[in-house]
C-alpha cells in the first residue's frame, strides 16, 4: 500500500489574494439562462477587488453590472499532484470613473484580440482557497 505525503491545506485570505493577484489567467463563473457559464479573463487584483475587460457586446458585459460573479484561478503540477485553486466571489459593477478605468486599463491586458472597453470590478466579498503541497 501507497502512502501520500501530501496535504490539503486551507488558505487565508491574504495569501488567497496574492495568488489570485499572480494568476495570469483566471475563469469568469457566472449564471446565463439559469444556467452555468465559464470564460476565461485576465485579471488584476486592486483594493481587495478583481478587476477584468471584456468587448462591449460579451455576454460578461450585458450580465455583469449587478450580478454575482465568481472568479477562480488555479495552478496545478499534474506530475506532483500538488497545487492550489482559488475562488472568489461578489456582486459586480461596471467601472464608470474614468481615472478608475485608466488604472485597470494600464494593468488589465486582455489575450482574446477585440475592443476590450468594459471594466468590470468584483469586489471579494467571500474568497477561499486550497493547496495540495507536498
Amino acid at each position: 500500500m501507497l502512502t501520500d505525503s501530501r496535504s490539503l491545506e486551507v488558505l487565508p485570505t491574504r495569501e488567497c489574494l496574492a495568488l489570485l493577484a499572480g494568476a495570469e489567467v483566471a475563469r469568469v463563473i457566472f449564471t446565463e439562462h439559469a444556467l452555468p457559464a465559464v470564460v476565461p479573463v485576465t485579471v488584476a487584483v486592486l483594493d481587495e477587488s478583481v478587476y477584468f475587460r471584456t468587448t462591449p457586446d460579451s455576454r460578461l458585459a450585458s450580465l455583469a453590472d449587478g450580478c454575482v460573479l465568481t472568479v477562480q484561478a488555479d495552478a496545478v503540477d499534474t506530475v506532483s499532484r500538488t497545487g492550489w485553486s482559488v475562488v472568489a466571489s461578489g456582486l459586480a459593477e461596471i467601472v464608470t470613473d474614468p481615472l478608475r478605468r485608466a488604472v485597470v486599463e494600464s494593468v488589465v491586458t486582455p489575450w482574446a484580440p477585440g475592443d476590450h472597453t468594459v471594466c468590470v470590478r468584483v469586489p471579494l466579498t467571500a474568497i477561499t482557497g486550497r493547496r495540495v503541497a507536498a
